[in-house]
C-alpha cells in the first residue's frame, strides 16, 4: 500500500483543518464584496482654497445602522508647496452620547486611499478634511462635512 493512500487521523485532522481554514479565508475575501454593496458614495469633501491649493477626498460610507461605521475613500493632495500634505480626521457621534475621533490620516502622494471606522454604531459622522503643514505641524484651510442617518437614510442602495 502506497503512503500517499493511507489515511491517517492525523492526515485526514489535518485535511479538515486546511478546508476549514480555506472556507473561512473564502468567507473572508467574500465579505468585502457584500459590504461594498453596502456602501453609500457620499462624494467629495473638499478643504478650503487658500493660497493655491487645497485637500480633497471621495468619501464612501457604510450604512448607518452598521456595527461599525466606515468612512472610506480617496484621499487627494492639491497642495503644490512641498511640505503641504493632503489630512483627513472623521469624528463619530454615538447614540447613547459622546463622540471620538478616528486617527487622522495623511498623504503627500497627489493620491492615497483611507479607512476610518467608528467603535460601534453611529447617529452622525464629521469629516474633517485640511491641508497639514508638516513644518509646523499644524492643520490649515480645514472644512468639516457632517453626515447624518437622516440625511442618507432614503437614499438609493
Amino acid at each position: 500500500m502506497k503512503n500517499s493512500t493511507v489515511r491517517t487521523p492525523f492526515r485526514t485532522a489535518r485535511r479538515a483543518g486546511a478546508a476549514a481554514l480555506l472556507a473561512v479565508v473564502a468567507g473572508t475575501l467574500a465579505a468585502p464584496a457584500d459590504a461594498a454593496a453596502a456602501r453609500l458614495h457620499w462624494g467629495p469633501v473638499q478643504s478650503r482654497s487658500d493660497h493655491g491649493g487645497y485637500a480633497t477626498a471621495d468619501v464612501w460610507i457604510t450604512d448607518f445602522s452598521a456595527e461599525t461605521f466606515v468612512v472610506s475613500g480617496t484621499l487627494y493632495d492639491r497642495d503644490g508647496h512641498r511640505d503641504h500634505c493632503a489630512y483627513i480626521r472623521a469624528r463619530f457621534h454615538y447614540p447613547g452620547g459622546g463622540t471620538g475621533w478616528a486617527r487622522p490620516r495623511t498623504t503627500c502622494a497627489a493620491k492615497s486611499s483611507f479607512q476610518l471606522s467608528s467603535d460601534g454604531e453611529i447617529t452622525r459622522v464629521d469629516v474633517k478634511v485640511c491641508v497639514l503643514d508638516r513644518a509646523q505641524r499644524a492643520t490649515l484651510s480645514c472644512y468639516v462635512d457632517p453626515i447624518k442617518a437622516e440625511t442618507v437614510a432614503n437614499w438609493p442602495r
